[in-house]
């Protein structure tokens, strides 16, 4: 049995397990068995019309169980299968891993350049433009047409949607303001109005209260006369100025005079 030369092993290629159908643990009785059976199945005598499809899988059959079969030639290509798809699993790591950051470089770059598209578009939406604006701007810094139209419409609707939310806070201020200025007014006319009831009071109790006095006065009048005759002259006589007295004893003395 010939020799088997060790070649590469591509991974996506089926391995000599394959080609029989047994696992890599199978013992020598079932690669055997396994030989037969497949054998039997591919040889060209029993595959009319497709001939040089049998011949091939059978002549691959044949190289694998010749492998397989011999325990040195097997030891070998395990060993060799191992390293290599060791190899092939290390190479494919580093190609993931290179690939990935090649993945997340564009990402960021894609990222910083969508950034940018909107922050432009924000910039031109302040200002008041609205949504066509935007959009021709965007297409005239070079972005893509679907991607320059999300950024348009998303855009425009969150402008709106500030627009709206800030009339809305407008007029709740409008609306707590006069809400608190009718509030004031409301206390000021009942202020007003307490005001004037308690004045109207006070002005009720002060008339009582004169009436009352002068209800008294009289009622003391009647009762004493005399007092109050001399109450009166006395009252006269202290509110008379003194130069009212010096004219009168003047007049007493020129009277004497004309005796």
């Amino acid at each position: 049995m010939p020799a088997w030369i060790p070649r590469k092993i591509e991974p996506s290629m089926a391995t000599l397990y394959d080609t029989l159908g047994v696992p890599a643990h199978a013992t020598d009785e079932e690669i055997k068995r396994a030989y037969r059976k497949a054998a039997m199945k591919w040889h060209p005598d029993r595959n009319h019309g497709a001939e040089d499809v049998a011949r091939a899988a059978f002549q691959e059959i044949k190289d694998a169980y010749a492998i397989l079969s011999d325990a040195e030639q097997r030891k070998v290509y395990d060993t060799v299968y191992a390293e290599q798809m060791s190899a092939w699993e290390a190479q494919l790591s580093r190609g993931q891993r290179a690939r990935s950051k090649r993945e997340a470089a564009a990402r960021a770059v894609d990222e910083a350049a969508y950034a940018e598209m909107v922050s432009i578009a924000i910039r031109f939406a302040d200002e008041g433009h609205n949504r066509d604006v935007l959009f021709g701007v965007l297409l005239g810094r070079q972005c893509e047409p679907r991607r320059a139209a999300q950024i348009a419409d998303s855009v425009a609707a969150l402008q709106a949607a500030r627009r709206e939310e800030a009339e809305a806070a407008k007029k709740a201020q409008h609306a707590r303001k006069a809400a608190k200025n009718a509030k004031a007014e409301e206390a000021a006319g009942e202020e007003t109005v307490e005001t004037a009831e308690k004045t109207a009071t006070e002005s009720k109790h002060a008339a009582h209260s004169s009436t009352h006095s002068a209800d008294q006065r009289a009622h003391s009048e009647a009762s004493h006369p005399q007092h109050t005759h001399h109450a009166k002259r006395d009252e006269s006589a202290s509110d008379m100025h003194p130069a009212n007295a010096l004219n009168s004893l003047w007049l007493q003395f020129l009277n004497s005079l004309k005796f």
